[in-house]
């Protein structure tokens, strides 16, 4: 994705600015505000607060009280470590089980396949996908009614803390096998532009083993264009609340979740000890980056020394199965996790340990569907709207950048990830606040906005690829024959690259569906969605219903890329040329 993002219009500074393009400059200008200002708003907003200054609440003398309060809040020290541990376990596993798959089974049908299930897979929101793991690995759980009582001997669900585990085990699990999905996407796209294949033709020639000709030759260079997104994943999971409340630990929490109880707790005068739980919480993201980047000196330099000892390490046939197997358990896990929703959302009475229900029955999504419309209809609206406005911002930044020419700055690529980077609970807390300030907390355009901000780079980077990837010779044809720059765009781009738009939509669109704490905390909760909903079943309630939320959640973005591969054959239906490319 680094490749990727080196050619994308706002990290690019333009060689020179003709004037009949200058109105686009508009487009770069809106979105570095876009990415840039609510982070910085919103880490000021926390920042007040912390240090004592928060005058609606009668506080006005700056102090460290709420930092001393923090470090003396009962179990403090775990929430810190849980998130830490999480952080860091998942991004060490995830890459693991990534790199070691695309090193033993680059250039196979096995990888064809698994490149193939990577989009269903990916737009499966974390909070459906940590259902799912938890409907599995439950005491009462579908893997443990298929061994009861024949091998366990269970005839009751046993007395084990597996789900809400105090070592964040299951919290862990459901992480590294939603992250999979995305870091595997990074490297599909990184890895056109390393020269993998005459990279590992040569390695192999020199006698080096399938994974440590990956391992020596491409890894090194690609690692390198990996690295914003492997840092977005520890802070990420260092911060994440929809997954900690389904599977995480509960006495104590981590400490994403703890910052959200003090937040919506009555007791206003908690509002400071949030705050500097937020800027905790930035700053725990921060210093588990750091260790991160010793490990990556660690390993950089016991790699340079197995590559200078000459070894060749042909015998590498247990590490490939064990990477395919892995491989095949993540995503295994995820889709096992969604036919048990399924099978849960309509099943009647279902007593341990039977591993079929008595009866199949349509009631649990009468009760949902009548219980549902408001979320669905709101979740509806703040991703359809929060799609579209990113596929304009981005498509005119691209035209913006193939109108002007563009050079990469450093400064702009971490721009652009900076709302990735940045802990979510740590700037959207205090965006929050200084809504709650303005009295613009739970406006419908403040929740589109909030959700915009996370939408945008995966749109951007959806699109970036088919844009330049489409031949510009068209282009050059058009003007030859005296069309404007605006009719390139309009009628030779757009319609061109029409699929390529349809699935970065619907990209977007699945990226807000699964959004949480800008759902909650910005639209105050105002505005439920289907994931706010589903969220709050993790809480205890009827398994049924809490399965045929979590599946509606996950329904979503399929619908949201079948209408993207519909859309596209529908328009060019009679252009075989239209329906084979674009």
């Amino acid at each position: 994705m680094g490749a990727a993002l080196r050619s994308w219009p706002i990290i690019s500074a333009p060689k020179k600015l003709e004037r009949p393009q200058s109105r686009l400059v508009a487009f770069p200008i809106v979105i570095l505000a876009l990415l840039v200002l609510p982070v910085i708003a919103g880490l000021l907003g926390a920042a007040l607060p912390a240090f004592g200054y928060l005058p609606v609440l009668g506080l006005e003398d700056f102090s460290l009280k709420s930092f001393i309060a923090l470090l003396g809040a009962p179990g403090i020290g775990v929430s810190l470590a849980l998130s830490l541990c999480a952080g860091l376990c998942t991004t060490i596993l995830a890459f693991l089980v990534v790199m070691g798959f695309v090193a033993a089974w680059h250039g196979t049908r096995v990888f064809r396949v698994f490149r193939r299930l990577i989009a269903p897979l990916l737009s499966v929101p974390h909070a459906a996908a940590a259902f799912g793991l938890a409907f599995l690995i439950a005491p009462s759980g579908l893997l443990m009614r298929a061994l009861s009582p024949w091998a366990s001997g269970f005839e009751r669900p046993p007395d084990w803390l597996i789900v809400h585990d105090p070592t964040g085990l299951a919290m862990t699990a459901g992480l590294v096998v939603k992250e999979i999905p995305f870091l595997f996407l990074m490297a599909l796209a990184a890895l056109p532009q390393v020269e993998a294949e005459p990279r590992l033709k040569m390695a192999r020639a020199l006698g080096y083993g399938r994974v440590a000709a990956f391992l020596f030759s491409v890894l090194p260079a690609l690692y390198a264009q990996l690295r914003l997104p492997i840092f977005a994943i520890i802070a990420y999971a260092c911060s994440v609340v929809d997954v900690a409340l389904i599977l995480g630990p509960t006495t104590p929490a981590p400490l994403a979740v703890r910052i959200l109880q003090w937040q919506s707790d009555p007791d206003l005068s908690l509002r400071s000890l949030a705050a500097a739980g937020a800027l905790a919480q930035f700053a725990l993201a921060f210093f588990a980056i750091c260790v991160w980047l010793a490990l990556e000196w660690l390993v950089a330099r016991v790699g340079a020394k197995l590559m200078a000892s000459g070894h060749r390490f042909r015998r590498d046939g247990f590490v490939r199965h064990l990477a395919g197997a892995t491989m095949s358990l993540a995503g295994g896990l995820v889709l096992a996790g969604l036919a048990t929703l399924a099978l849960w959302s309509i099943a009647s009475f279902w007593a341990f340990p039977d591993i079929w229900p008595n009866a199949l029955t349509l009631d649990t999504w009468r009760s949902v569907g009548a219980t549902l419309g408001g979320p669905l209809d709101n979740a509806l609206l703040i991703a359809g709207l929060s799609s579209l406005l990113a596929v304009v911002l981005a498509l005119g930044a691209l035209e913006y950048e193939t109108r002007t020419g563009g050079t990469t700055t450093t400064r702009m690529l971490v721009a652009l990830y900076l709302p990735l980077l940045v802990p979510q609970i740590a700037f959207l807390f205090g965006l929050d606040m200084l809504l709650v300030s303005l009295r613009l907390d739970g406006w419908l355009l403040a929740v589109i906005l909030a959700h915009l901000v996370f939408v945008f780079p995966y749109v951007l980077l959806s699109l970036s690829q088919p844009w330049h990837a489409l031949d510009p010779r068209y282009a050059l044809i058009a003007r030859s024959l005296g069309r404007s720059a605006d009719a390139v765009f309009w009628k030779i781009r757009l319609p061109m690259l029409s699929r390529a738009i349809a699935t970065a939509t619907a990209l977007g669109f699945a990226v807000s569906i699964s959004l949480y704490l800008p759902t909650l905390l910005i639209g105050a909760g105002r505005w439920p969605t289907v994931t706010t909903e589903a969220v709050a079943l993790s809480s205890g309630g009827d398994r049924r219903i809490t399965a045929a939320t979590a599946l509606v959640q996950a329904f979503l973005p399929f619908f949201g890329f079948g209408l993207a591969a519909l859309v596209p054959a529908l328009l060019f239906r009679r252009r075989a040329a239209m329906r084979a490319g674009g």
